[in-house]
């Protein structure tokens, strides 16, 4: 074997060992080192941080959902999360905004729907009505919904639940989200976990 051919071959296998060391080392040992922290430092978060009702998963705090009848309307005991333009609503393999600007007469349309409806069923000013009822978020699977949304919905629900507007009421306080970092956004309510909490009221 020539010198030529040595050095090609040691070439070769210089890069043979250094491929089967990275793939070890970032495909197998970074992987499972990042899952065991994950799983040991953070494990609602790193399992999707799902939320539990009954002993039975219901969903993800992390994606919306419809809370509607099988005609797609509004179930009048639960509090309603924004809409969404994902799919046919909080569909998470559409996530997705309308993309539709401020002057469109689509989206002035459906906001003015909106309005009408939620003035309609929550017996409340058209003009009172929080921004974040009558527009999708830009993912259409924003799972919060504003304070002031939840709060807009109490009489509704307690109303259809047969319950008193003020615990209901101070059920909702109990579960406003504060800002990010304290200085991040603004508070929410993740509807949830606000809807999970409401039906242990009834137990």
């Amino acid at each position: 074997m020539s010198s030529t051919q040595r050095s090609t071959a040691r070439h070769y296998w210089v890069a043979f060992r250094a491929m089967l060391v990275l793939t070890v080392a970032l495909g197998v040992v970074y992987p499972l080192a990042i899952t065991a922290v994950g799983q040991l430092a953070l494990p609602w978060q790193a399992n999707g941080s799902t939320v539990a009702s009954g002993g039975d998963i219901v969903g993800s705090a992390l994606i919306g959902q419809s809370f509607t009848d099988d005609k797609g309307q509004p179930l009048a005991e639960w509090f309603q999360p924004r809409p969404s333009a994902a799919g046919d609503g909080y569909d998470a393999a559409a996530s997705s905004g309308s993309n539709w600007g401020p002057e469109n007469p689509d989206l002035i349309e459906a906001i003015a729907t909106r309005k009408a409806e939620i003035s309609a069923t929550d017996g409340v000013n058209p003009g009172s009505i929080p921004v974040d009822a009558l527009t999708a978020s830009s993912s259409g699977l924003d799972p919060h919904i504003s304070p002031a949304n939840a709060l807009m919905q109490v009489e509704r629900v307690a109303a259809a639940r047969g319950l008193s507007a003020s615990s209901v009421r101070t059920l909702v306080e109990s579960k406003i989200q504060g800002r990010d970092l304290g200085i991040l956004g603004d508070p929410t309510v993740n509807v949830l976990q606000l809807n999970v909490a409401l039906s242990e009221m009834d137990q």
